[in-house]
């Protein structure tokens, strides 16, 4: 017997749900409600799905291309993480931005209200302007699962 794979399991929405179900659910639940918030925020966006050895990734893109991605929701089995791709080219006056990469910088979610906070905000704004490729102006973003990897860490 064939051991049953994502693409069997539908459309991207419904593939993503199901590497979501591999996390406890304080963790589904912070994830479902910070891409809510997200989605309202950035409505054209792409959801970019990135199912890697340490963590699911989801981008929110303005095309179809990994580089073009403003943000993304690093998931991981002990909490979730804001990251911003360019994060070293924005203004962080705050200083709420962690990381020492040559590129990303992110913010831990405690909570997906946490995205409503006036610094945060500012930071989604710098990075939407920052992006090469501005987010479609009309439209409706949707979701592609980019890649998923054969072997990861435990999600719980």
């Amino acid at each position: 017997m064939k051991p049953r794979t994502l693409a069997a399991e539908g459309s991207p929405v419904r593939q993503l749900n199901a590497l979501l179900s591999r996390f406890d659910p304080a963790i589904r639940r912070l994830v479902r409600d910070a891409r809510a918030r997200l989605r309202r925020r950035l409505p054209t966006a792409i959801e970019l799905v990135y199912d890697n050895a340490n963590a699911l990734a989801i981008g929110f893109a303005s095309s179809e291309r990994g580089s073009d991605t403003i943000v993304s929701l690093a998931v991981y089995a002990r909490g979730v993480n804001l990251y911003f791709i360019y994060g070293i080219a924005l203004s962080d006056p705050h200083h709420i931005l962690l990381g020492n990469g040559n590129q990303g910088r992110f913010v831990r979610l405690e909570s997906a209200a946490m995205l409503e906070r006036p610094e945060i905000d500012a930071l989604l704004t710098a990075a939407i302007a920052e992006g090469e490729t501005a987010l479609p102006r009309r439209g409706r973003g949707y979701t592609v699962i980019k890649a998923v990897s054969p072997r990861r860490r435990s999600r719980r």
